[in-house]
């Protein structure tokens, strides 16, 4: 993958990405963020998670870091992931595009409560 020039993301990719821009996490704090912010309408099992999660390590986006905080419980099998600076700009240009197609949607009436008026 050329350096400055992210892949394109699937929606889980995002939703990885998006988790992880506060900060490392390992997988299960992944699946709890996404869960917690969509109130439960956006569930990554483990198979899709951790294949999303290796997905955008060979592509540069995320890489694997050294584990948790000292007053965390111990587990060996737990892996941490952050964010790489190419995986900031993804993650960066695809709310870019998200913000703009919710801008779209507002104005067509689809999105109750943000309806703009016609320039």
């Amino acid at each position: 993958m050329a350096e400055g020039n992210p892949p394109p993301l699937t929606p889980a990719g995002y939703q990885v990405l998006l988790a992880l821009a506060g900060g490392r996490a390992h997988g299960y704090a992944v699946m709890r963020f996404l869960d917690e912010v969509t109130d439960g309408s956006v569930q990554l099992g483990p198979g899709t998670l951790y294949r999303t999660i290796a997905r955008l390590v060979a592509d540069g986006l995320v890489e694997e870091v050294a584990g948790g905080e000292a007053d965390e419980p111990h587990d060996a099998r737990r892996r941490y992931y952050r964010l790489t600076e190419l995986g900031r700009a993804a993650a960066t240009r695809e709310t870019e595009l998200l913000a703009l197609l919710v801008d779209v949607a507002a104005q067509a009436g689809l999105l109750a409560g943000r309806r703009r008026s016609a320039s």
